[in-house]
Parts: C-alpha cells; sequence; structure tokens
C-alpha cells in the first residue's frame, strides 16, 4: 500500500511540475490575482487521477489482494477468539454448577 502511494505521490508531483511549466511558459492560462498557486494545484490534481487510474491499475490490484488478506486474516482471528472465550466461558459456568452441586450432595439427611 505504501508503494502505491508513492508512486501516485509522484505522478502527482510530475503533474505539478509539467502543469507550472506550462503555466509560466504561458502556454496555459494563469489563475486570476492571487489563485496561481491553486489553480497549478487543481490542474495538476485533475491531470493525475486518470493518469494514475490508468498506470498504476496493477500496482492498485496488488495492493487491494494485501488489504482483503489482511481482513481476512483479522476475521480468522477475532473468530478464534471468540470461540476460545466461548469455551471458556462455557467450562466457567460448568464449574460453577458443579459447586453449587457439591454443597447439595453433602447436605444428607440423617435418619434417626
Amino acid at each position: 500500500m505504501l508503494r502505491y502511494t508513492l508512486m501516485r505521490l509522484g505522478i502527482l508531483v510530475g503533474c505539478l511540475v509539467v502543469v507550472w511549466g506550462l503555466v509560466y511558459s504561458g502556454l496555459a492560462p494563469r489563475g486570476l490575482g492571487d489563485s496561481n498557486g491553486m489553480w497549478i494545484v487543481l490542474l495538476s490534481l485533475l491531470l493525475s487521477a486518470p493518469i494514475s487510474f490508468v498506470v498504476l491499475r496493477k500496482e492498485r490490484d496488488r495492493a487491494s489482494i494485501q488489504v482483503v488478506q489482511r481482513v481476512d486474516r483479522m476475521k480468522a482471528n477475532l473468530e478464534a477468539n471468540r470461540s476460545q472465550e466461548d469455551e471458556a466461558a462455557d467450562e466457567a459456568s460448568r464449574a460453577q454448577e458443579q459447586a453449587q452441586q457439591t454443597p447439595q450432595a453433602q447436605q444428607t439427611p440423617q435418619t434417626s
């Protein structure tokens, strides 16, 4: 996932440099007033999104597979913990029932 994020940031920075060059060379329009920096960033984001979507397809698929595997492992661990807790609770309730039955068995009526 880190690799995908870094590659995506690299594409954004590349687009930022290209758009900045185009704006300051006059090939792309400047922003109004003091909004030139914002214009360059927004235009870079707009250009980098479809480029990232196409170029990073394989890396995105690899990252999604890793995320799915991690989620599946976490689900399995949670289920294992739940079953262990259920077993412990069952054992505790059995022990409590046996403890309650033992004093009753010891109190047998004496006949004289």
